[in-house]
């Protein structure tokens, strides 16, 4: 048994080309804003996710600069203050466009089989124990687990019970002998997976707009949300709130609760 600690990799983020941006703007005269980029007032560097909801949100409306829509006679020019706005006027279609994509590292199949039940806004790819073998069986215990005693002596027994069926199982049916075919050993593994705990440590790479993420983040550190998943995206939450403060900026912390000014955008 290895004891392991659920990790949250940021592996992918937004990236606008601003050449096509300015292609673009230059067709609609919306040349303004993007000299908002040359004088440093857009972080092109680091906040491509933010400059993008802004830039789906100033098509909508076609909000530029002045004049472009004669319906709007004033824009704003602060992007926190029109991000801001997004947010407090539940825009939530221009945070789709911007999605970042994470690893979930050693994460049970406990929490995966909760993080899978949110589908719209996101892609997902599991390891999948049909074909990786399990040798050692990674498991997170929390805080209050670890510091019973008897309880940690009794589930490291179970633990360890369970690892030495994973290798006799392989061993049994000759799954590392010479010649054993492919297709045998996926066809035994999917069998000897059956014998792996829920709480084992998997992988999982998971992608989400930044609509999803607000509703997730917020659902999934709730209270009532089970243990190990409060912990995993309290991570994503942080991460999140250092790549786009202006869009995850709005959040209270509360005992580990990522309570949002603005609901349900």
């Amino acid at each position: 048994m290895k004891n392991v600690e659920p990790e949250v990799i940021l592996v992918a983020r937004p990236q606008l080309d601003y050449d096509a941006v300015a292609a673009y703007l230059h067709e609609v005269g919306g040349e303004g804003w993007l000299e908002r980029l040359d004088r440093g007032d857009l972080d092109g560097a680091a906040n491509d996710p933010q400059n993008l909801a802004e830039f789906a949100g100033r098509l909508c409306y076609r909000s530029w600069e002045p004049g472009l829509n004669p319906n709007v006679s004033r824009v704003r020019t602060d992007q926190v203050a029109y991000l801001e706005n997004i947010l407090a006027s539940a825009h939530g279609s221009v945070l789709e466009h911007a999605s970042f994509t994470f690893v979930l590292h050693n994460i049970s199949r406990v929490a995966t089989h909760e993080v899978v039940r949110h589908r719209p806004g996101v892609a997902i790819s599991q390891e999948s124990l049909r074909y990786v073998r399990l040798a050692d069986l990674p498991f997170w215990f929390p805080e209050w687990a670890r510091q019973d005693a008897e309880l940690m002596k009794r589930a490291t027994a179970v633990l360890e019970q369970l690892e030495e069926f994973q290798r006799w199982l392989a061993e049994h049916f000759g799954l590392d002998d010479e010649g054993t075919k492919f297709h045998e050993k996926k066809h035994k593994t999917s069998f000897m997976r059956r014998f792996a705990p829920e709480g084992v440590g998997t992988g999982l790479v998971w992608t989400a707009n930044i609509r999803t993420l607000r509703h997730t983040i917020e659902a999934r550190t709730d209270p009532g949300a089970e243990e190990e998943i409060r912990l995993v995206f309290g991570k994503i939450a942080e991460l999140m709130r250092v790549e786009a403060p202006a869009l995850f900026g709005d959040y209270v912390v509360e005992e580990g609760a990522w309570i949002p000014k603005w609901r349900k955008v």
